[in-house]
């Protein structure tokens, strides 16, 4: 079993930056690839990165490459998301979530966070 915990969200105006974090406990942090999520109100969740166990590689949506970044601490069992240069359609809940697969939108995520609101105003 692992938990997660979001926080950092908040609200910007579009063009400002925010800076989500993910904090797990129970077993083994390294042993999951990690990912962000987010819903936005009347939408579906859709996936916006993942990292692998070892944080050598990433994945992105299209919609928010270049901008987010996601990076892991496991000294820490910390996962982050950098977002830069949002956009009033980066508004959603964000979640953050644990897979024992390839970090991709396609995987199973087995384990997930309760969500942070991120408001990006125009």
């Amino acid at each position: 079993q692992v938990q997660l915990v979001e926080s950092g969200g908040g609200l910007v105006q579009a063009g400002g930056s925010l800076r989500l974090s993910c904090a797990a406990s129970g077993r083994t942090f390294s042993n999951y690839g990690l990912g962000w999520f987010r819903q936005a109100p009347g939408k579906e969740r859709e996936f916006a990165a993942g990292i692998t166990r070892n944080g050598f590689k990433t994945y992105y949506a299209d919609s928010v490459k270049g901008r987010f970044t996601i990076s892991r601490d496991n000294a820490k069992n910390m996962v982050y998301l950098q977002m830069n240069s949002l956009k009033p359609e980066d508004t959603a809940v964000y979640y953050c979530a644990a897979t024992n697969e390839i970090p991709t939108r396609l995987a199973k995520y087995d384990y997930w966070g309760q969500g942070t609101q991120v408001t990006v105003s125009s």
